[in-house]
């Protein structure tokens, strides 16, 4: 399986730590960010990645070069942002026909790996998209899903008050690759996912709940909960 490691924003709820390091790259404990995706993400069989790089991107490739992941991995820089479903149209000659991942590598999950793969295999039929999802701690911040009883989600609610649920989107996917025929008849380049995407994909986005660990790294609070809550993962 192929995937698509999100790595080139700006990380601006993250400053001052991302005015000198771009967001993928800031280190929790021994490792930066983005190694935990190619580390995990590895050992379930992901064996070809793509990162696009932005901001900082010479920094972004200087770790690639010295990283042990180096062989399998394809950078693309972005000159001009493109968001994160213009990333994947832009570079669709890099996916094949089989299911890939899209991941937001800005945040940090663990869980069995396998069993989201197996997820998207056993998906209900005519589900084109995996969704992992987490409970989140702060819903208002977060977008909330609704599901119906396959776990097929059915609507959302993003970053409102006194949302239904705390089960949120993790921004981590597994996707079908008809979804870039869907990319191409948006006749567009800057394709935002979660409001050009996910909205058409209602009642066919299948879920994965992740129950074992799932954060944001999008600010400096969570960030330091994060470089003390990954202690018991490593």
């Amino acid at each position: 399986m192929k995937a698509l490691l999100l790595g080139a924003g700006l990380g601006t709820r993250l400053r001052p730590i991302t005015d000198t390091l771009p967001k993928c790259l800031v280190p929790i404990n021994d490792k930066v960010l983005l190694e935990y995706w190619l580390e995990n993400l590895s050992a379930v069989g992901v064996d070809d990645f793509l990162i696009n790089t932005h901001y900082l991107h010479e920094q972004v490739q200087n770790y690639v070069i010295n990283s042990k992941y180096k062989d399998n991995i394809t950078l693309v820089y972005e000159e001009k942002l493109l968001n994160t479903g213009g990333t994947l149209l832009a570079n669709k000659c890099f996916f094949d026909a089989e299911p890939f991942m899209l991941v937001h590598a800005d945040n940090l999950s663990f869980c069995d790996f396998n069993a989201f793969i197996e997820a998207h295999k056993n998906r209900p039929k005519g589900c084109e998209i995996t969704m992992m999802l987490f409970k989140t701690d702060s819903p208002s911040s977060c977008g909330i899903v609704e599901l119906d009883a396959k776990g097929i989600v059915q609507k959302f609610h993003e970053k409102v008050e006194n949302p239904p649920s705390n089960l949120a989107n993790g921004a981590v996917y597994i996707c079908e690759s008809s979804i870039f025929k869907f990319l191409e008849n948006l006749k567009k380049e800057d394709i935002d996912f979660s409001n050009d995407v996910l909205p058409s994909y209602l009642g066919k986005i299948n879920t994965y709940l992740n129950t074992t660990y799932h954060r944001d790294i999008g600010t400096p609070k969570s960030y330091e909960k994060a470089k003390k809550e990954v202690k018991k993962f490593v």
